[in-house]
């Protein structure tokens, strides 16, 4: 879908007005037409759910608007309100987070990742809590428990030849150790749509988000369905959009079906070589999953 910005008008400005006003942020009249009030009641909507406040209404913004809407048709006669970031998504009902028990991952994930769970629950298929902790796990792992969002290309020679040696046969690792640009561009080189190493695509569209969204490809697919251009803007993908970006992999490669068998270590190591293309780390993609299932019940 589009995305809804001020200056823009027609009959999805006009259902962004409504659901504004639903929910209790003043658009200022349901017009159709994205002025200063619909700009101000967006934001407002955007802090209370800790989404970026950019003004925009893309589809995590849209996604949290349903999602609360359903939660406030759940709770016909109750109070409406955002409250504050924090407290909204940790708080989420299960009619606002599709059931999920968003509460019990307090102190566990970050609060700004908890808070961006309903969006992309809503938006890529997070049904249930087996889900959910088949996928933190792995987004727990990938991203150093939510504190990484851009790959880190920055070895040493004999790191490099660790970790990438079939791209070093012949080659000398020293001419590119500690330096991301240079390695980038050589290992990610000509696949996933990217060009040649001279091109720079490689390093471009490294690694990004907390599954670590790779390659021109992905990072084209990724822009059509959340409305934004991160291939023209890569750095979206760390910085707006990585919770959205690892859910769009979960969801875009069906991870989901190997979700569903089950809470075994079995699954659970499925998963990881759906993910990792290996078992790298498994045994603290293990462990993760094992503390979110527990909480989540």
């Amino acid at each position: 879908m589009p995305t809804l910005k001020q200056g823009s008008s027609g009959p999805a400005e006009k259902d962004l007005q409504q659901k504004l006003k639903n929910l209790g942020f003043d658009p200022k009249g349901v017009d159709g037409k994205f002025g200063p009030g619909t700009l101000a009641a967006v934001i407002a909507f955007q802090k209370s759910k800790g989404l970026q406040a950019d003004g925009m209404a893309g589809p995590a913004t849209m996604a949290a608007l349903q999602s609360a809407g359903a939660g406030a048709t759940a709770n016909v006669g109750g109070e409406v309100s955002g409250g504050s970031a924090g407290a909204s998504a940790v708080s989420a009902t299960p009619a606002g987070a599709g059931g999920l028990n968003l509460g019990a991952l307090t102190g566990k994930v970050p609060d700004n990742v908890i808070a961006q769970i309903p969006a992309a629950a809503s938006e890529f298929g997070i049904t249930t809590n087996l889900r959910l902790a088949h996928f933190l796990a792995q987004c727990a792992l990938e991203s150093n428990n939510f504190t990484a969002t851009v790959e880190n290309l920055n070895y040493s020679a004999p790191r490099i030849l660790q970790i990438f040696p079939k791209y070093f046969k012949g080659i000398d690792p020293k001419l590119y150790a500690h330096n991301p640009a240079k390695l980038g561009s050589r290992v990610y080189a000509n696949r996933m749509g990217n060009g040649d190493e001279a091109s720079g695509d490689g390093f471009k569209f490294r690694g990004r988000g907390y599954i670590q969204l790779t390659g021109k490809n992905n990072y084209t697919s990724f822009s059509s369905f959340v409305g934004e251009d991160c291939v023209a803007n890569p750095d979206l993908v760390a910085t707006k959009h990585p919770l959205a970006s690892a859910s769009f992999f979960f969801n875009s490669n069906n991870l989901w079906a190997i979700c569903d068998k089950g809470a075994d270590d079995a699954t659970v190591t499925k998963v990881t070589k759906a993910v990792n293309g290996g078992t790298h780390g498994l045994a603290e993609r293990l462990q993760n999953f094992k503390k979110f299932m527990t909480a989540l019940g």
